[in-house]
């Protein structure tokens, strides 16, 4: 067994779910998402774009891609709870919430993608 392709599905399930996690709840409802489930998606998703730098093949780019997008729009998520938490005066609103869920539900998509490569690469590969 490779030990760096197992910690490389690791990380990229690892993102998948952290990010569904927070997705899942009303999109509206702030007591449904948690900050700090968003803060660890938002590192691990960091860390598995990171373990895909190292790939030269056309799916390794694809892998990447999806990477940085999941990881663009957890930032944009992050930014728009911090600002909406500590600058507006309204605080997170159902508004807020529903855009920072929004925001994560693109990432998951984009998780969903890595993942469904992964499985499809992994299918593929001759002993």
């Amino acid at each position: 067994m490779n030990t760096e392709k197992v910690v490389f599905a690791f990380f990229i399930l690892l993102a998948a779910t952290l990010n569904f996690g927070f997705f899942f709840g009303d999109i509206d409802n702030p007591d449904h998402h948690n900050v700090y489930e968003l803060f660890a998606a938002i590192v691990v998703n960091l860390i598995a774009t990171v373990l895909k730098f190292g790939d030269r093949t056309q799916i390794g780019a694809v892998l990447l891609a999806t990477s940085l997008v999941a990881d663009i729009q957890l930032i944009i998520a992050a930014v728009i709870w911090g600002v909406a938490a500590h600058v507006l005066q309204d605080g997170v609103t159902a508004s807020s919430m529903a855009s920072i869920v929004s925001f994560s539900a693109g990432a998951l998509l984009a998780n969903v993608v890595s993942v469904v490569v992964l499985v499809i690469e992994t299918v593929t590969i001759r002993r």
